[in-house]
């Protein structure tokens, strides 16, 4: 994959700026959290420094309520696995940097502590068997051939738009059974509901209560469906005929529901766009992958480490405790930077390198540690797995033509476009 001379100049004179400013700025004036950092790709200087001075550091400096920032690997796996000490709980604050907005709170379960948490887990589990995925994967390999087969020669198209989208919607309408010729409102649904208010993709708030109200009536009514038939596999029934989940109040399916929608749409959306860019950025690795194309196996957990599509998780203090030598107040906030932690220096060789064949792949952070490790993880890969295996077949190369232009968020790192081209 080759990318235009002037965007690789464009990049490097954009880093040269960032490392200035994240270098010349005092620590105390950090806020690693800032969305243009992100939309910018601007984020990797401010993280590498903090790693090398200041890996445990508290941000007093933003429009939001202070923080604590982990972004070391091994500080990172102790709070994604000491959860009788870091709550995840939406009445706390939730996973994410920021609180909920009052209104939006939906209790899930990956916004839970212990026990509710794995009873509810659990109900949807079986979707991601390994028969079950067996079964998945040849219906991924078809529409994937459907979508790729489809695609125009010598034009340029919005990857995202065409393939990572229409992709991720198809799957995410199989594991919800929901209707076919509507499957894009799971799409807008999931955008919405991670949406911050300076992103573009609601004009108001008063638009994005409409929209959730939307989708939280739309899906109520399939949820009364499945609760009042026979038991069938999708996400929705298998927790309507299941005790642990079957007489949740209102505001816990929703939350639930916009869980999985989201889950089921940001890491592989995100993760594909970014395979194509990391390839067209390291075109020798493609020239490796096209000569063995057995390398996708380790390919894939590459680039879901070097893209990490969910940049942060948050966690809030149970109790006083210490990491990395900082107190840490009950109470207090803690935002592990999984997207720091995956280019941790003492964790990974040259780790802001894209390398397929990488050893080791799979010890990324990006699908967390612990009770809440993504419970579709193995689905995400078996997604990208094969929609390389169809790429492979067909496309000599793809051009990436343009920068991507990436969403305004730290929380969802993912593209909004990425312009290509496939030559006839």
């Amino acid at each position: 994959m080759n990318i235009q001379a002037p965007v690789k100049v464009d990049k490097a004179e954009r880093m040269r700026r960032a490392r200035e400013e994240a270098y010349a700025t005092p620590l105390a004036q950090f806020h690693p959290g800032a969305p243009r950092l992100f939309q910018d790709d601007t984020l990797w200087p401010w993280f590498e420094r903090l790693r090398k001075e200041e890996p445990v550091h508290y941000c007093t400096n933003a429009p939001i309520e202070p923080y604590w920032s982990v972004v070391k690997y091994n500080d990172i796996m102790h709070v994604d696995t000491n959860h009788g000490i870091f709550s995840s709980d939406s009445t706390l604050g939730g996973i994410s940097i920021r609180d909920v907005p009052e209104g939006y709170d939906y209790p899930s379960f990956i916004a839970m502590d212990q026990p509710r948490h794995s009873s509810q887990r659990k109900t949807v589990s079986p979707m991601f068997t390994p028969t079950h995925l067996d079964e998945l994967a040849k219906l991924i390999r078809q529409r994937s051939q459907t979508v790729l087969d489809n695609l125009p020669r010598n034009e340029t198209f919005n990857f995202v738009e065409r393939v990572s989208i229409e992709l991720t919607t198809q799957m995410l309408a199989t594991l919800f059974d929901f209707p076919w010729e509507e499957r894009r409102k799971l799409t807008r649904w999931s955008d919405v509901s991670t949406a911050l208010p300076k992103s573009g993709i609601v004009a108001s708030a008063e638009e994005r209560r409409r929209e959730m109200d939307e989708c939280y009536a739309y899906m109520s009514k399939l949820w009364n469906e499945r609760v009042n038939s026979a038991p069938r596999n999708d996400l929705l029934s298998l927790m309507a005929h299941n005790d642990a989940t079957r007489h949740m109040d209102p505001d816990n399916l929703m939350g639930n529901i916009i869980l999985l929608i989201v889950g089921g749409n940001d890491t592989t959306r995100n993760t594909m766009t970014g395979s194509v860019l990391a390839l067209s950025e390291n075109p020798e690795q493609y020239d490796k992958l096209r000569a063995n194309p057995e390398l996708i196996d380790s390919m894939v957990p590459e680039v879901i480490r070097w893209q990490t599509p969910l940049a942060h998780m948050r966690r809030t203090a149970l109790q006083d405790t210490e990491i990395g030598g900082k107190h840490i107040r009950k109470g207090d906030r803690v935002v592990m930077w999984y997207v720091s932690g995956n280019r941790d220096e003492e964790m990974f060789d040259k780790p802001n390198d894209f390398i397929i064949d990488r050893p080791r792949p799979r010890t990324h952070l990006s699908f967390g540690f612990g009770i809440h490790r993504c419970v579709g993880m193995r689905l995400a890969e078996l997604q990208l797995r094969i929609v390389w295996e169809e790429m492979l077949k067909r496309f000599d190369r793809i051009e990436v033509v343009g920068e991507p232009k990436r969403i305004y968020s730290s929380f969802i790192k993912g593209y909004e476009t990425l312009p290509v081209r496939i030559p006839g």
